[in-house]
């Protein structure tokens, strides 16, 4: 009898186990994933906002900046519901173009022995658009 007991505790201890490497598992896989998914739509929200008109007359890239933050709350919100998250647009240049967004995911509250713990993730993503120099723009 006192054997299965000692079975009974070794199980509990497995799936407690368990139950705290999947909450871990899955606050740093969203981290991941969101911070390639923000480089991903920052990279292309930034070559939709090139204004080409500026572009053709002085051969130098400007991006619109209403028109990136517009680009990137569609595409992002393509991807993720944007109820868990919180996008911060800071330094937002036209000329040259460089965007900084800052995205922070709302995370659930977990109560464990009594105390409420929240892992708020904030990622950060600072972007240049440059122009390669082996190409220029000649008008004929």
């Amino acid at each position: 009898m006192r054997e299965s007991y000692w079975g009974y505790w070794i199980i509990i201890l497995g799936v407690f186990v368990i139950v705290i490497m999947m909450l871990i598992s899955n606050v740093t896989t969203t981290n991941t994933q969101d911070y390639y998914l923000i480089k991903e739509v920052t990279e292309q929200s930034m070559v939709d906002a090139v204004d080409l008109g500026y572009y053709r007359v002085s051969g130098e890239l400007k991006i619109n900046a209403d028109r990136f933050v517009e680009s990137f709350i569609r595409r992002f919100s393509e991807n993720v519901s944007l109820n868990t998250y919180k996008v911060d647009f800071y330094g937002v240049y036209e000329a040259p173009p460089k965007v900084s967004v800052k995205v922070t995911t709302k995370s659930n509250t977990y109560i464990v022995g009594g105390d409420a713990s929240s892992f708020d993730i904030v990622n950060k993503v600072d972007a240049i658009l440059e122009l390669d120099g082996s190409s220029s723009y000649t008008e004929s």
